[in-house]
């Protein structure tokens, strides 16, 4: 189990204030709305095509972009519960007071890191809705799903921000 504060191995930290449990509530519920259709899809599509031969058509295109969605929506939940995979090998060496700026330090490169990684995608967004690109069977227009996954990236630097100055 890590030492840093809020992260490493067991229990995810439970969230401190009411609007944030409600939200993660909110998003969990969003997540398992999504899996749920996921499988649902996937349950239709392997029917239809093996029972009727007739595979829905677009069944993957709506798979991979429900999957991009799942993940990306994830990605700030994660960061906020500090689930993410931790190596606790630095802080044991470490007093309370270095663990503390250890994590500290870490979430500032982290905040860094993906604010820089939503900056890219959103420019990368620009281009690809300047082009229409779009999937090839059901033409469904990539340039909202590259935009959300800015927007989700970057509001997982500003969790990382706001970690760096709350109370430990």
């Amino acid at each position: 189990m890590s030492d840093l504060p809020g992260g490493g191995a067991g229990a995810p930290a439970a969230p401190e204030h009411g609007w944030e449990r409600r939200v993660d509530a909110v998003l969990g519920i969003a997540a398992s709305a999504i899996l749920m259709a996921m499988m649902l899809l996937t349950f239709y599509d392997v029917v239809a095509r093996y029972l009727f031969n007739r595979p829905l058509r677009g069944g993957f295109e709506l798979t991979e972009l429900a999957l991009l969605v799942l993940i990306f929506a994830g990605l700030p939940l994660v960061s906020h519960a500090d689930e993410h995979v931790t190596m606790d090998f630095i802080d044991r060496l470490l007093g309370p007071r270095a663990r503390v700026l250890l994590g500290r330090a870490i979430h500032a490169l982290c905040a860094a890191i993906f604010l820089f990684g939503a900056w890219l995608e959103w420019l990368k967004g620009d281009r690809i809705w300047e082009y229409r690109d779009a999937t090839d069977v059901l033409r469904i227009v990539y340039g909202p799903f590259v935009y959300f996954m800015a927007v989700a990236i970057g509001l997982t630097g500003v969790i990382h921000l706001y970690k760096i100055a709350a109370r430990r």
